[in-house]
């Protein structure tokens, strides 16, 4: 798995390429960790190029969705691949987590109110 990350205003695009897993999700999470350390609160997921999540990838995102939020700040998916979004599905976690299709709506959702 490859993180890129581009700063954009106040908020911080990540973009995902590969497979999010038990081993890869360190990374992840010290990702999302050094963000928040930096006072970045609102955080775009680009999944174009993520092929596949597991249990622990998804728990790094869900992990900080609370905190994120009491900073005034939100984690927004977008791009998201079929296979992908159907285990945050199944979870039932696409009732709580913000998920765009496009770039545009995903920044729209990222920032309201």
């Amino acid at each position: 798995m490859e993180i890129f990350k581009q700063k954009q205003g106040d908020s911080l695009l990540i973009s995902v390429e590969g497979e999010l897993d038990a081993s890869s999700s360190i990374d992840m999470d010290k990702a999302i960790e050094a963000t928040i350390n930096e006072g970045i609160y609102k955080l775009l997921i680009n999944c174009e190029k993520l092929s596949y999540i597991s249990s622990a990838g998804v728990g790094v995102f869900v992990s900080y969705v609370e905190d994120i939020k009491n900073k005034n700040g939100k984690i927004v998916f977008y791009k998201m691949q079929a296979n992908v979004l159907s285990v945050l599905q199944i979870l039932g976690l696409d009732k709580i987590l913000s998920i765009a299709e496009t770039e545009e709506e995903a920044k729209l959702i990222l920032n309201e109110g």
